[in-house]
């Protein structure tokens, strides 16, 4: 990749969720308490995952901080103002890369120029500038169905990335790709982010993902959802892409797999019972 490696300038919106709970159905006989009394201060420019079980309210609560779903009781503020309705300065990614088939790869980034009302040309500049980066300039001019699920998923991240938002949320962007490819695209996002240092709320299933990524990581409970650990992740940058023999590494992913473990959500193989004679 060209260009600075790391950015000192912390371009990002902080974060501040207040006390945050969600109840789905609280006007009805059986309401369901998804997140519970959830309260993080994420700095300008922090990267932050969130790990936690299926239906822990992960993604519920990275949709609350987007303004796309309403919270039940307490504040969210990003960058300052209140969140009260959808939020437009950010750049958001699904597990599925939503690209339009009938469009070429660099018309899906661009897209945003024409959703956005920002100047064309610049974003056209910044989009080369990132399938450059990506190693995808050959890919510029391809249909998604021409495309790997590898490359498609980078081609979303462009997507995520070419407006320059000060917010980025990611909801299990990685999860269908297969392991090796995962290695890949994760150290690109990160040496994306360490070029303009957005703030990130990155929510995932994989531990060892989180590790990878993270100055911090938030574990949460099984339903009702609450912060149950946070954890600094102090590796230096950027990392590399196996992080297996780093002592540290391990380190961190235990604590969190003991956290898993202690709630019950992971289980180990009972001793089998001595033989009776």
């Amino acid at each position: 990749m060209t260009g600075p490696l790391v950015s000192d300038t912390r371009r990002g919106a902080p974060i501040s969720i207040g006390r945050v709970s969600k109840t789905f159905g609280h006007d009805t006989d059986r309401p369901f308490l998804a997140l519970k009394e959830v309260s993080v201060e994420i700095d300008a420019g922090e990267f932050v995952s969130v790990v936690g079980p299926s239906g822990c309210g992960k993604s519920t609560l990275m949709l609350m901080v987007a303004g796309l779903l309403k919270r039940t009781r307490g504040d969210i503020v990003v960058g300052g103002a209140r969140v009260t309705k959808p939020i437009t300065d950010v750049g958001i990614a699904f597990q599925d890369h939503l690209l339009l088939e009938f469009r070429t790869a660099l018309a899906n980034v661009t897209l945003h120029a024409d959703i956005r009302k920002l100047p064309r040309k610049a974003i056209d500049a910044r989009a080369r500038e990132l399938f450059a980066q990506l190693r995808l300039t050959q890919a510029m001019d391809k249909y998604p169905r021409q495309l790997s699920g590898g490359m498609r998923q980078r081609v979303s991240l462009i997507r995520t990335l070419v407006h320059d938002p000060p917010l980025i949320l990611m909801d299990e962007p990685f999860g269908a790709l297969d392991a090796l490819t995962r290695l890949q695209v994760r150290t690109d996002l990160e040496a994306l982010w360490l070029r303009r240092r957005p703030t990130v709320l990155f929510i995932t299933h994989s531990v060892e993902e989180a590790v990878g990524l993270s100055d911090r990581i938030l574990v949460m409970g099984p339903s009702p959802g609450e912060v149950v650990d946070e954890i600094r992740i102090d590796l230096p940058r950027p990392r590399p892409i196996v992080l297996g023999d780093v002592r540290q590494f391990s380190a961190y992913v235990d604590r969190i797999h003991r956290q898993f473990e202690r709630l019950g959500v992971l289980h180990g193989i009972d001793a089998p019972a001595p033989a009776s004679h």
